[in-house]
């Protein structure tokens, strides 16, 4: 295949990051929110198309931004990233634009913090590579950046140390309405080898875990999954809905993404069989796929790299959004025409049917094919506005709507 994906060049890169990042004189690792990077930032985004109605905005200037956490007490935002950051995002002058974006747990080697999620009481969990801790409300309300967690997972203790891979790595989370923590366990291979998969799926990776949210009574809940990092539970039934991405090198247009439903635990999703959808992979075409074996509800455009997911229980949008899916691509990295880097919608009718999933939001592919963003997560902001992150540009926007007049 021709790459065609077109990043910033080493250099040019090494001054983005010089230029966003900055420590102030008590030692707390601020990002500058104003000049010329998030005017550019602001000025990319005239080319994003929506929807009528709709327009997005520059919430927060945040390098590699991953998966999105909204603090249910204050509306602060948690930022994961693949790196070792947490970013603490604060609006306090309530204007939808952020004042301040600060590292969090500053005194912490964190590895690969991906995973950010807040429970109802206001505990915050970061879910690492292979660990997990915990923030309680107090913690987060002292505004201490060094705050020291509680230890929910060891390091070491969320899969095997072999299995740790920079690939397939990033992890994400959820509190579900049973109040337990549930964590997407990516797999570190394209295809595993057939002598791998056993020991894999009896771990949990290439799969989804629940346990208490002291680290307790882990179960797996879905089984079968390449590498999942988006899920959320239905606000009208609380079952489990999750992204999965599939298989790359087997051409330009197989196999689909994924968007699936958990309805029972232990389901199993078709992973390393099924390359996407019903599409066998060359590796397991000899071998018979596990009895049961359930399909995606939604196949999303192949290679498009769908990632965050959120159902809207906002009240801003139109009442066709309200309930439905957004879900994040961030984009192709090896299709001789790229594709994705777009937000999509999944709506659900009043019988909770599946409707026709559609392009949302998109316009971060420039046209010489090299991007100017990426989408990773979506999450709804307490105002009903959503936010999206993008860790090629390193940026949070915020979409909102206004009716016409």
């Amino acid at each position: 295949m021709n790459i065609r994906l077109k990043l910033l060049p080493l250099a040019a890169a090494l001054l983005l990051f010089a230029a966003v990042n900055r420590v102030n004189a008590a030692g707390t690792e601020r990002i500058p929110q104003t000049g010329s990077h998030a005017d550019a930032l602001r000025g990319s985004l005239k080319a994003i198309r929506l929807p009528p109605g709709f327009r997005i905005d520059l919430y927060a200037v945040v390098p590699d931004a991953r998966q999105i956490a909204v603090d249910p007490s204050t509306g602060d935002v948690f930022v994961g990233t693949t790196r070792s950051h947490v970013w603490r995002v604060t609006d306090r002058a309530k204007r939808h634009v952020a004042d301040d974006v600060t590292a969090f747990a500053t005194s912490m080697s964190l590895k690969m913090p991906n995973g950010v999620c807040f429970a109802p009481d206001g505990t915050l969990y970061v879910v690492e590579q292979n660990r997990v801790i915990a923030f309680s409300a107090a913690q987060l309300a002292s505004g201490n950046a060094d705050a020291q967690p509680t230890i929910v997972v060891p390091q070491g203790g969320l899969i095997p140390a072999r299995f740790e891979s920079s690939g397939h790595s990033a992890r994400v989370c959820r509190i579900g309405p049973d109040g337990r923590l549930y964590i997407t366990l990516g797999q570190p291979w394209n295809v595993p080898p057939t002598n791998q998969w056993p020991v894999l799926d009896r771990h949990g990776l290439g799969g989804i875990v629940s346990m208490d949210r002291n680290g307790k009574n882990r179960e797996i809940v879905a089984r079968g999954v390449r590498n999942s990092v988006g899920l959320d539970f239905s606000p009208k039934d609380h079952t489990l809905w999750f992204t999965d991405n599939q298989v790359d090198m087997m051409g330009d247009d197989i196999p689909p993404g994924e968007l699936n439903h958990v309805t029972h635990p232990g389901q199993h999703f078709g992973f390393p069989w099924y390359g996407g959808g019903k599409v066998r992979t060359n590796e397991y075409k000899d071998s018979t796929p596990p009895a049961g074996v359930v399909f995606p509800i939604v196949e999303y455009a192949a290679h498009a790299a769908d990632l965050g997911m959120s159902f809207y229980r906002g009240e801003m949008f139109p009442a066709r959004y309200r309930g439905g899916i957004f879900a994040a691509e961030h984009g192709s990295w090896n299709r001789s025409t790229p594709i994705g880097a777009r937000i999509v919608f999944t709506p659900f009718d009043a019988d909770g049917a599946v409707g026709k999933t559609a392009v949302f939001a998109q316009g971060w592919i420039a046209l010489d094919g090299s991007y100017t963003g990426r989408p990773v997560d979506v999450e709804p902001l307490p105002d009903g506005s959503l936010l999206v992150s993008d860790d090629h540009a390193g940026a949070l926007y915020r979409i909102s709507y206004e009716a016409a007049k």
